[in-house]
């Protein structure tokens, strides 16, 4: 099927797809710093696949040792994955942010286009809408001004691979995700966010465990049903399996134009308290909750327009919430050992 270059792929998508390409026949190489992962991921997906997938550890920031990366392999392909994602962090550090997830982009696709690698897939984000004109959002929604570097660093990769997919034979599919969640069926890999989790449902889990006392809810004063922030929770098994249906269209030459762009979302809203909700339904759990002040640049609502994913890659989701959070139970249970 061919051999295929996973930057960041110890993280939390990263893992999940190296799971989704086995399943279909890729041989992988996982390229990974650890800055936001753990070396433990390899034990879970050793177990998962039944082997020790291909790893080193490098700094994607080290030009000399990307060049000695693709000397030494022959790849068929890139997923790339490896990035700082900290939208906080990235506000307070904008050079960090600037320099590893440009540098990093730009020596891969350096030793993309010497070594004849013309299949690429970039993992962007929602984040590059902005607050929307109208919902859903679909492909041809306008790129805004973005609301901290790293969402800045998504909108400027985007224009570097349009740029150089113009100039020489490398394809590229753009995956802009909404909002994944959820960990593998076996709960062996699923998210692991170092320090004070950024994100919803790790949140709940960890609150739901014991570790966090309870779990802020930022307003319930939007201008939404309940009050509370919509966004579009999407399963991570849903978004690895996306990435290889977009490498198989790839590497089959059928995509239309030098870079193409799909969304990857449940094409559904659900609101952070539908969340709680949906959570404490479908684990038994009860969870300890407060309503606080709104969060500083927080989007009203996102959803997805998926149709152009569904029509043109024949893909859409096969998970609903109830068991995508039942899934991040299961994994932080494991991890808790509870």
């Amino acid at each position: 099927m061919g051999k295929i270059l996973v930057t960041g792929g110890l993280g939390y998508i990263g893992s999940h797809t190296v799971v989704a390409l086995h399943e279909s026949g890729y041989q992988v190489l996982i390229v990974d710093d650890l800055s936001n992962s753990e070396r433990e991921v390899l034990s879970g997906l050793r177990d998962i696949i039944g082997f020790s997938p291909n790893f080193i550890e490098l700094d994607l920031r080290d030009k000399s040792a990307v060049a000695q990366l693709f000397s030494g392999h022959q790849f068929d392909g890139v997923i790339h994955f490896a990035a700082s994602k900290a939208v906080g962090e990235s506000v307070e550090n904008p050079l960090l942010y600037y320099e590893n997830n440009l540098n990093g982009l730009i020596y891969v696709l350096q030793n993309c286009v010497a070594h004849n690698v013309h299949n690429f897939i970039f993992s962007s984000s929602c984040t590059v809408y902005g607050e929307p004109d109208h919902l859903p959002i679909d492909e041809s929604a306008p790129i805004k001004r973005a609301l901290s570097p790293y969402g800045n660093t998504k909108q400027i990769a985007e224009e570097i691979l349009h740029d150089v997919c113009q100039v020489s034979e490398i394809s590229t599919v753009l995956l802009r995700y909404f909002n994944p969640i959820g960990a593998h069926d076996s709960a062996l890999i699923g998210e692991l966010p170092k320090g004070v989790p950024q994100n919803l449902v790790p949140f709940i889990t960890q609150t739901a465990a014991g570790l966090r006392k309870e779990l802020s809810v930022f307003g319930d004063d939007y201008p939404t049903p309940d009050g509370s922030c919509i966004r579009d929770y999407i399963h991570v098994m849903d978004l690895a399996e996306a990435h290889v249906v977009a490498l198989d269209r790839l590497m089959d030459r059928e995509q239309q134009e030098p870079v193409e762009v799909f969304n990857l979302g449940t094409g559904q809203g659900n609101s952070v308290l539908e969340v709680i909700q949906t959570f404490e339904q479908s684990t038994g759990v009860s969870l300890p909750y407060k309503i606080v002040g709104r969060r500083a640049g927080d989007v009203i609502a996102v959803y997805a327009d998926t149709t152009k994913a569904t029509e043109i890659l024949g893909w859409s989701t096969k998970r609903d919430l109830a068991s995508s959070l039942s899934s991040a139970w299961a994994w932080e249970k494991r991890i808790r050992g509870l």
